[in-house]
Formats: structure tokens, C-alpha cells, sequence
């Protein structure tokens, strides 16, 4: 049999800190996902395709940015999609540079239940996130998920 190596086993600061990730983790999109759903009646995931379309050139992009953009695959982004469609609130189009791809759209109904959503979730994200932290707490938040999103990403 081949030995393995002894584990780099986590520090108690290590241990600390990866508990208090993993919990946030776990409840953030929860307590965002309900205030949405009662304040405006969509999911946070629908919250996010719209928001992130609402900033890109021609509140457009294609699904498979979009899906790496929102954090999700192409598969549940497209099920998402089609009932956002259903609403009226995205349009899909074949992509004209790559006839496999899709160009997602938010139409402007879309936009207008964004502008309606936003000021209730940027008040839910500033009282959970940012009413706690100080400036320079920021700058470092920004800084470690930095860090850190390029390993989760890759």
C-alpha cells in the first residue's frame, strides 16, 4: 500500500475563519432569495440574470457569458431564460457570429421590474453586508474575494 501524505490540516484561525465563510455562504443567498421573493416575486438567480444583462452593451450577452457571469451552467441558465421569456421580461436570439449560440436580451419590461426590484435588494445587501463593515473592511472584502474567486473560477 502507498502512504499518503499527512493532510495540511487547517489552523485554528484557518478553522475560524473557513466556519464563518461556509455559514455565510450557506445563509446569504437564502436571506437575499426570500426578501426578493416577497418584495418583488422572483428568485435571487432571476435577480442576478436580469441585473447582470441590465450592465452589459445593449443589455445583451451571449448565454454562455452569461451563465459563467451569474455563476450558473448553461443548462439551468437556459431553464431560467425561458421563463423569464414567459414573462416578457428576456428575449433570446440565434448568435450571428457562431450559429450554435444564443444571444440573451433583457427587454425593457425586464428592466422596469429590475428598477422596481433594485432599491428593496440594495437595502437587504446593505443592512446584511455593508452596515457592518467600514470602509477599509470593504476595500479588504474586495480584495480577498479578489483573491479568491480566480481559484474557484478556473
Amino acid at each position: 500500500m502507498t502512504a499518503h501524505p499527512e493532510p495540511d490540516w487547517l489552523s485554528s484561525p484557518e478553522m475560524a475563519a473557513w466556519l464563518n465563510l461556509t455559514q455565510l455562504l450557506m445563509l446569504l443567498p437564502s436571506a437575499l432569495d426570500r426578501q426578493l421573493r416577497d418584495d418583488a416575486g422572483i428568485p435571487h438567480a432571476y435577480y442576478q440574470i436580469l441585473a447582470t444583462l441590465s450592465g452589459a452593451p445593449g443589455r445583451s450577452m451571449r448565454m454562455t457569458d452569461l451563465a459563467r457571469m451569474v455563476g450558473t451552467t448553461t443548462s439551468r441558465l437556459s431553464h431560467a431564460v425561458a421563463s423569464l421569456e414567459q414573462r416578457g421580461w428576456m428575449a433570446r436570439k440565434a448568435c450571428a457570429f457562431d450559429k450554435r449560440g444564443q444571444i440573451a436580451s433583457l427587454t425593457d419590461e425586464g428592466m422596469a421590474v429590475l428598477a422596481a426590484a433594485a432599491p428593496g435588494h440594495v437595502a437587504e445587501v446593505r443592512r446584511l453586508i455593508f452596515d457592518h463593515l467600514s470602509p477599509a473592511e470593504v476595500d479588504q472584502l474586495r480584495e480577498i474575494t479578489g483573491k479568491i474567486l480566480p481559484a474557484v473560477t478556473a
